[in-house]
């Protein structure tokens, strides 16, 4: 709790809202809160609900840390204690504030609104999964534009999807079957923990947009990638996906035509360098002809 305090008091200095967010994470920000109970006329300290404890520290490093609470949340949450009613309160999408917006015009929202209602996400569960049901609005920022270091991009955006398909009790918020197991369901996968590591799981189970950098049109499992030659050839799939960004910028950098896949991760048949396959020639080629000076000597002193 006092880590959650020191960090708090070193946000109110840099985000404009943090003093009227400091009411609700008087309550929110920690695993306990107190209120003033009049009918026993004293204080009272309860157990906070997990589920709704919110970290101030990701919430102020996070995209909409310049947020007031009320901003999404209906004002009567100013008032304590709540009312029942509001549970049932309907949160905000991004497209009831970014849509038509020029100054987030760039991060397409409105292409990856119909991708996303395309994919067996919203396709399956309709309106039951949200934009939330993935993207935190509590402390989810941009991390595949903003961060150059690939791996914890991989990092970052895989555990999105773990956070309900490794989540039992999240994953039953949406489907009444048994949570399949991440592991067993990709036992057919070589070297699991390599793939895990240096490729998100929408590079398999996504469908790849020119236009939007992260893609949301998420596929049934029997769509997913399982060739090889997909990722793991001169023409990847990556470089149309995770290293997209920075494919533009790398491209032809060091004579590698895709370099971009090289910074962070080898991946087999993907690194491929000109210059490597010219001196490969050349080498290949006098060996060859000290091979054919050898044979013509010895025939010649026979």
């Amino acid at each position: 709790m006092s880590l959650l305090i020191f960090s708090q008091e070193e946000a109110d200095d840099a985000v404009p809202r943090s003093e009227e967010n400091s009411k609700c994470f008087a309550c929110h920000g920690g695993p306990t809160y107190t209120f003033s109970n009049d009918m026993l006329e004293r204080k009272v300290t309860k157990l906070m609900n997990p589920y709704f404890i919110i970290d101030s520290v990701l919430y102020y490093e996070q995209n909409h840390k310049s947020f007031e609470c009320i901003d999404c949340h209906s004002w009567d949450y100013t008032s304590f204690p709540h009312n029942n009613e509001l549970q049932m309160e309907q949160l905000p999408g991004c497209l009831d504030c970014h849509e038509g917006d020029d100054a987030t015009a760039q991060y397409k929202f409105e292409q990856i609104n119909d991708e996303f209602h395309e994919s067996v996400h919203s396709t399956k569960h309709s309106e039951e999964f949200t934009c939330w049901m993935c993207h935190n609005p509590h402390s989810y920022k941009i991390n595949a534009r903003n961060n150059d270091n690939i791996l914890e991009t991989i990092v970052y955006d895989n555990n999105i999807c773990l956070s309900c398909h490794a989540d039992v009790n999240k994953y039953n918020l949406i489907s009444d079957k048994e949570k399949p197991n991440v592991i067993d369901s990709h036992d057919w996968l070589p070297n699991q923990i390599a793939h895990f590591s240096r490729v998100r799981c929408i590079e398999c189970h996504a469908h790849v947009s020119d236009d939007v950098l992260v893609a949301h049109q998420v596929q049934p499992k029997k769509d997913a990638v399982k060739l090889c030659a997909e990722c793991n050839s001169r023409n990847s799939d990556l470089l149309a996906s995770l290293y997209k960004f920075r494919a533009k910028e790398n491209r032809s950098k060091f004579g590698f035509l895709n370099a971009a896949t090289l910074s962070d991760g080898y991946i087999i048949g993907a690194n491929r360098n000109v210059y490597l396959n010219y001196l490969s020639g050349i080498i290949f080629g006098l060996v060859m002809l000290l091979v054919i000076i050898h044979a013509v000597l010895r025939s010649i002193s026979k």
